[in-house]
């Protein structure tokens, strides 16, 4: 929602979903510059986005909205989690997390990647689960620097691998999220957990 005003972006939000789309953001750019990001259950076509920017393009001509370019595009295979309805919907998907803080021990930093599992709470204490992939585990391996501790197995030999750590940290701590793209490089780029492809 980046320089949007919250009453405009109430609009765009009516506007879109009165479509039967998702709005993920809203955002004011350099040039005039207005982003509008939607998202489907069956993914995001060019036929979307032109369909939801010709609606736009009428309402604010009406409503007097400044602006001098519009782009309305799907979010893409790393799609951002911004409310608490996109982090429901996407429970079980790969996330990357920014926080506003460092957690606590086991993770005791800002940036994570692992597995939603739950978000559970009411409205206002929402709270997430995440189980750290294994290279985000304590001993760390993609942001300390260091290979992963999870070494190849030999064949005909099982290793059991110690559980995955697992965090929880308050909705209100998130800074950003995303999804992990899911890729099958046999047929191109996956539609990430029921999300659009671009």
């Amino acid at each position: 929602m980046a320089g949007v005003a919250d009453s405009l972006y109430g609009t765009i939000e009516r506007t879109v979903e009165g479509l039967g789309y998702e709005l993920v953001d809203v955002e004011r750019l350099g040039g005039g510059l207005l982003r509008v990001t939607l998202d489907g259950r069956n993914g995001i076509g060019l036929e979307d986005c032109e369909r939801v920017s010709r609606q736009l393009t009428h309402l604010f001509a009406v409503e007097g909205v400044d602006y001098q370019r519009l782009e309305v595009s799907s979010p893409g295979v790393d799609r951002p989690l911004k409310r608490v309805r996109d982090f429901a919907r996407f429970v079980g998907a790969e996330i990357n997390v920014q926080l506003h803080a460092p957690l606590a021990a086991p993770a005791g930093r800002k940036r994570l990647r692992g597995r939603l599992l739950e978000v559970a709470g009411g409205a206002g204490s929402e709270r997430l689960r995440l189980e750290l992939t294994p290279e985000e585990g304590p001993a760390g391996g993609r942001l300390s620097g260091r290979k992963s501790p999870v070494k190849a197995r030999k064949p005909g030999k099982d290793v059991a691998l110690p559980p995955a750590p697992v965090v929880e940290f308050a909705f209100a701590d998130v800074d950003k999220a995303r999804l992990v793209p899911a890729l099958d490089f046999r047929g191109g780029a996956a539609a990430p957990h029921g999300g659009s492809k671009e």
